[in-house]
């Protein structure tokens, strides 16, 4: 018998320029446009992906709003995606054409000091580049109109085809429908880790959740699954709280409801403060009340949001002499290759929720549309099909 013939297509276009769509991004503040580019073949340590699906997050919503200091234009953004390999460049050892996949803006190389040390997963590997727009080797692998357009966070999956560095993609069960686990390239995974690594909420605690997007979701996802006993959610957008308390909130506030600072609300609901406060919108003055929220002796806040570049967070020292402690998160703590595809299958198994999460689903072409709805506030997320 002889071996059965592989399927023709990944190899006719393996070393061969792709031309398909992207959403552009060509200037600060401006919608994405829609258009053919080219995208070429992996080099070496590089994998071509077809994207399936993309979110839009905030971070996106960001970098084209022209206030991130990384912006660089004209770039195709998009950094929660899944997708198949299509092909793969020279060295490649892990991924093969048709793995199922989802690339990662931080990526586990698994031999830079970052990777080595278990306290972190801020891999640094291709860190210099990747903050340029552009691949290891200092190019980009993608052109549009004669114009070399950059890449974004290492992911880039507002694009039909995409070029990502070996050490930034994870490797998932191929069962897994993409239109969802897509979220667990940024979003989901980011605030579930916040409660489950980097606080370590643990059973009984009381909790605070200050921000109820995506991500103030998944955090209170996973002070539920820690065991939690309260867990309050902090919005002053009070249609997002029926929601929340279905995520495992038990109780919701609006912080316009009261005369007096919500820090002081909230130690007086709880007998002298939260054992664990998340900040999940970016603002610096919400960061101060997240850790003047937490109980004296013990409590912890954690920032997951992403404050705009120039911004300084400030309390008293007192705070933190009187036993408080102020961490930070950047991805949920997760080490991404080796997390991702445990996260799917946590999924896959129902432990984690992420259909519950996608409020809109879109084609390609009305992309700009789940920017609309994310700030309108209308969208948890947005699912965009390519």
């Amino acid at each position: 018998m002889s071996a059965p013939l592989s399927r023709p297509e990944p190899a006719d276009m393996a070393n061969q320029v792709i031309k398909c769509k992207a959403a552009v991004a060509w200037e600060a503040g401006k919608p994405l446009s829609i258009e053919e580019i080219e995208v070429a073949p992996p080099k070496a340590h590089e994998v071509r992906i077809k994207i399936i699906a993309t979110a839009v997050c905030h971070t996106d919503a960001y970098t084209l709003s022209g206030a991130d200091p990384e912006g660089c234009f004209p770039v195709i953004l998009g950094h929660e995606g899944a997708g198949i390999v299509e092909s793969v460049g020279e060295g490649v050892t892990k991924l093969k054409a048709g793995d199922t996949v989802i690339p990662l803006y931080i990526p586990q190389c698994g031999e830079c000091k970052f990777c080595l040390n278990p306290k972190t997963n801020l891999c640094q590997k291709i860190r210099v580049t990747q903050g340029k727009g552009l691949m290891p080797d200092g190019t980009s692998r993608f052109t549009c109109k004669g114009k070399t357009i950059l890449h974004y966070m290492g992911t880039s999956t507002f694009s039909e085809y995409t070029v990502v560095a070996d050490v930034s993609v994870a490797k998932i069960d191929p069962l897994a429908p993409l239109d969802k686990v897509c979220l667990l390239g940024c979003g989901i995974s980011t605030g579930y880790g916040a409660a489950v690594n980097t606080a370590k909420v643990e059973p009984g605690s009381v909790c605070a959740v200050f921000g109820l997007g995506a991500v103030g979701l998944a955090v209170i996802m996973g002070c539920k699954v820690a065991g939690a006993s309260r867990i309050i959610g902090v919005d002053i957008n009070k249609d997002k709280f029926a929601r929340a308390k279905e995520f495992g909130a038990t109780e919701c506030i609006n912080p316009q409801d009261f005369s007096k600072p919500i820090q002081e609300v909230l130690i007086e609901m709880t007998d002298g403060g939260v054992d664990y406060s998340f900040e999940c919108i970016g603002n610096v003055k919400v960061m101060r009340a997240a850790l003047e929220a937490c109980h004296k002796g013990w409590g912890v806040s954690v920032v997951v949001g992403v404050a705009a570049s120039g911004e300084e967070i400030a309390t008293r020292p007192f705070q933190l002499v009187t036993g408080r402690t102020w961490k930070g998160t950047a991805f949920g703590g997760w080490k991404s290759v080796e997390s991702v595809p445990k996260l799917v299958s946590e999924y896959m198994s129902k432990k984690i929720k992420v259909d519950e999460f996608v409020t809109h689903n879109l084609s390609f072409d009305e992309i700009n549309k789940a920017f609309e709805l994310m700030h309108s506030g209308k969208s948890i997320r947005t699912v965009v099909k390519i």
